[in-house]
């Protein structure tokens, strides 16, 4: 625990890739493997299922501490973050040990605890606070709450254990993907595997945001298009007669979709396809809500594939009759994608199609009919590129067509975390609906620092009424809202749900009785959803 608190505290005193690499690289050589694959975990979310939960916590720490919940809220909301919040609370215990037990000691003892009672986990809250300082405190209740970020990307630690192993970064992706339990694996064993793991995705190429014109992309004879579909990324991997299907943040969900895995059987072996999980009816690409219900469920029943049909939209091949094809052009891949999902003809895996154009212009125009295609762009891929491991700028590129949007009144606000505690920055908005204002969506991000300190100023000099966290806002402030997608929803007051909603600009040539109505919601809706 000495080791990985004392890297946590180096992280966060940098903002510096190469010092964070640094400090990365030299804990893997110095710590315990044993604590080291612990470490490896969980920075890449390998996180395990949590003990001890925060009310739990909350709870404990107020025990402890004999303090009114109304002074606890207020400390909380004041800090943001809640372990934090409580390692700040928390004395020191006036003789701290001069020994902290290891991680891999600590993380079992977690393990320990999933079946504990009440009092039990309580004792071991205050054993833990009577061994830990502030910042050993904080780092336990991280790894108590499952929370655990520490500001690096696993793209970073992936490069340190590179280098400190000697080996390629795509190769180390390659061999953390997938499942492996931090307790029975060995780091040396899990780089240098002895035996194949046929459950095992590859590590997933991704695009960036194309933010120019395609025309600085060169000669279009270069380029392949296709559609850029809105579902769930996913590698479905058919080896030694045995199915998987994996979600890009490396979640194994087969159970989810057993349709798909009934149909991946008439897969050869030795099979790896990269494509999209998408709700489909008569052909019909349904909206992303709809998959969120199957998402959401337990068990998965007849009934509930009848009701929303699923089907995998694949577009490249990873591996086929057992070989890497990583590292073969786009178009070479995606021959054979194609000879390989025309001999199996199977009606629930489907080709994704490409994007015939001469030219920049005629390209766009194709891309104004995506949302009728039940997509939210275009993907541009280089026709000689390889699939790589994680972003690459140059070769891949995603064209989203252009965001709804709509102007609505700031009706509700809230505190944010971390370093925005002190400030509100959660926001609800509405839209008109005769003399009513009807909330519609939510978002926190779009506003420069500037404009969230002077949003705040307004909140705290005009707000109403006050709902734990959630204070009414005086209806005064407009903001164009923008958003990807509309489904239809019985959750939502206004009827309807929007997807990935974000603050577009600050409407201040814009009165409250000018903003957009629910009805103009509505008809978006009529267009655009199912």
């Amino acid at each position: 625990m000495k080791e990985l608190i004392a890297l946590i505290q180096r992280l966060d005193q940098t903002h510096k890739t190469l010092e964070k690499l640094e400090a990365l690289k030299n804990y893997f050589q110095t710590a315990d493997p044993r604590d080291a694959i612990w470490t490896l975990a969980l920075f890449t979310g390998r996180r395990p299922r949590r003990p001890i939960h925060s009310t739990q916590l909350k709870n404990a720490c107020k025990t402890y501490l004999q303090m009114p919940d109304w002074l606890f809220e207020e400390c909380y909301q004041t800090v943001g973050d809640l372990a934090e919040t409580i390692a700040l609370l928390i004395p020191d215990s006036p003789i701290l040990p001069d020994a902290l037990p290891p991680l891999h000691q600590m993380m079992q003892q977690l393990r320990q605890l999933q079946g504990a009672s009440e009092a039990e986990k309580q004792q071991f809250l205050i054993s833990c606070w009577q061994t830990f300082d502030q910042t050993g405190r904080f780092v336990m209740h991280k790894l108590l709450t499952g929370a655990f970020r520490v500001g690096v990307s696993q793209n970073l630690v992936v490069q340190a254990i590179a280098e400190v192993y000697g080996l390629e970064k795509s190769t180390v992706a390659h061999c953390i993907s997938g499942q492996w339990d931090p307790s029975q694996t060995e780091l040396d064993v899990l780089l240098h595997p002895s035996t194949e793991n046929i459950s095992r995705p590859y590590p997933f190429c991704l695009a960036y945001p194309l933010e120019q014109d395609p025309e600085a992309l060169g000669y279009p004879e270069a380029w392949a298009a296709e559609w850029k579909w809105d579902g769930i990324r996913g590698q479905l991997i058919r080896r030694k007669g045995q199915t998987f299907l994996w979600s890009r943040g490396e979640e194994l969900i087969s159970d989810r979709f057993p349709e798909l895995i009934t149909a991946a059987t008439h897969l050869p072996d030795g099979t790896v396809l990269d494509g999209e999980i998408l709700p489909c009816r008569d052909k019909k690409i349904l909206p992303f809500q709809q998959l969120q219900t199957r998402i959401g469920r337990k068990r998965i029943t007849t009934q509930l594939m009848q009701q929303i049909p699923i089907i995998f939209m694949a577009y490249d091949l990873l591996e086929f009759q057992g070989a890497d094809l990583r590292n073969l052009p786009f178009t070479e891949r995606r021959r054979l994608l194609e000879i390989c999902i025309q001999q199996i003809s199977h009606p629930q895996l489907c080709l994704s199609p490409l994007v015939s154009f001469a030219d920049w212009e005629a390209l766009s125009l194709a891309r104004q009919h995506a949302r009728g295609m039940g997509s939210e762009g275009l993907m541009l891929k280089k026709k000689d590129s390889i699939y790589r491991t994680g972003r690459h700028k140059g070769e891949w590129w995603k064209w989203k067509v252009n965001p709804f949007s709509l102007d609505a009144v700031m009706l509700y606000a809230q505190r944010g975390h971390g370093r925005r505690a002190s400030l509100y920055t959660d926001y609800t908005f509405a839209l008109r609906d005769g003399n009513q204002l009807v909330p519609f969506a939510r978002a926190y991000s779009g506003l420069t620092d500037e404009e969230i300190r002077e949003v705040d100023r307004f909140i705290k000099t005009h707000s109403r009424e006050q709902f734990g966290p959630v204070k009414t806002v005086e209806p005064l402030l407009v903001f164009e809202i923008a958003f990807e997608g509309v489904a239809p929803s019985r959750r939502h007051r206004s009827g309807v749900a929007v997807r990935f909603p974000r603050i577009l600009r600050w409407r201040k040539d814009k009165k409250p009785e000018e903003i957009n109505t629910l009805e103009d919601l509505k008809q978006l809706l009529k267009l655009y959803g199912s």
